[in-house]
């Protein structure tokens, strides 16, 4: 027990907690850090700031995708219900589409004002005014969206690779990375240069757009769900094993080059990765509700919440990396406050 108490120590210290009961499906921040907000398998909203924890009731079903939207305070959200929502930080909401009996499964933004839905084949762009500004098909149900860092550009995963849309292009023509197989979770390097997907079979594959060379990394015991790339691009830390995998973008890698292992040793699986958005460190959440913090130099482990609250299902940093939100498949939602004191 002294054990349990000391790993939930930062959470009891620094941060709330509150058990809403039901799947936390995905975990966002509004840009201006202020306010943390969980989607829920029952079509709420958790939304968190200092003062505490605001339940919105969001969708008719299933709250299926969430981010933050292109301005400072606000969200997207998708849902089962076939509607695509902007939600303030303080929790009104505006209906930008409804897409009838489909579901919104995934959702982006960029801080330039692009937001992106995605409904079963097609990819939906609207513009901060919640205009369509373009309908874009794909030869599959989409898997994974995701804008690169200059919001020129939208990558969408689908079954045989990803396609690559210039957003502010006339012709509409992607670029294709082909790969056979099923392509889910998504994430691009910060340089913009490498896309990687994780895929049905427990692997990854990545694309390097500058040469067009193909990256393949495996080993994993489960399915990978969760993608990040370190501040620095050096790593790419991701989920699916028993521990938090960080595969080498430096120096030749990854292909060749073994990857890093951190945080092991239970014999449970990590389900979600964040890295943090100014240090070279990874936030991750295992199978049995431990979340922990990783320092990728010094190999260094802090404990951030015990487990025993469900396995983690979502985590995201404030862009400063002042503070940590996750959510667990049972419905308990925390945020921890990492800032100087």
């Amino acid at each position: 027990m002294s054990g349990l108490r000391q790993a939930d120590r930062l959470l009891e210290e620094r941060g709330i907690g509150e058990d809403f009961g039901a799947f936390v499906t995905a975990a966002a921040w509004t840009r201006d850090g202020l306010v943390s907000a969980c989607a829920l398998g029952d079509g709420t909203l958790a939304l968190a700031d200092r003062g505490g924890f605001r339940r919105v009731a969001a969708h008719d079903g299933a709250a299926l995708a969430l981010c933050a939207d292109g301005g400072p305070a606000g969200f997207l959200s998708g849902g089962d219900d076939g509607r695509f929502l902007a939600v303030s930080a303080t929790g009104e909401i505006t209906e930008i589409a409804r897409f009838g009996m489909k579901w919104v499964e995934h959702v982006a933004s960029h801080v330039s004002g692009h937001r992106a839905a995605a409904i079963g084949k097609k990819l939906y762009l609207f513009d901060q005014a919640g205009q369509t500004q373009k309908q874009l098909d794909h030869p599959s149900s989409i898997t994974g969206l995701a804008f690169d860092a200059k919001g020129k550009r939208i990558a969408a995963a689908h079954y045989n690779g990803v396609s690559l849309w210039f957003v502010a292009s006339k012709s509409d023509n992607p670029r294709r990375l082909e790969w056979k197989g099923s392509h889910t979770a998504l994430a691009w390097s910060p340089d913009n240069d490498v896309v990687v997907t994780a895929m049905q079979e427990n692997a990854l594959h990545g694309w390097r757009l500058s040469s067009g060379e193909h990256m393949r990394m495996s080993g994993y015991p489960a399915k990978t769900q969760s993608l990040s790339f370190s501040r620095s691009g050096k790593f790419l830390a991701t989920s699916g094993a028993e521990t938090v995998v960080l595969w080498p973008f430096s120096g030749g890698g990854p292909m060749g080059k073994p990857p890093l292992e951190l945080a092991g040793g239970d014999g449970v699986l990590c389900t979600r990765v964040a890295c943090h958005p100014v240090h070279d460190t990874v936030a991750a959440g295992f199978a049995d509700g431990l979340v922990v913090l990783a320092d990728i130099a010094s190999e260094r482990i802090l404990p951030v919440a015990a487990p025993g609250r469900g396995a983690i299902s979502a985590l995201a940093w404030s862009a400063d990396g002042a503070n940590l939100v996750f959510g667990t498949e049972t419905g308990f939602v925390a945020r921890v406050d990492f800032s100087k004191r």
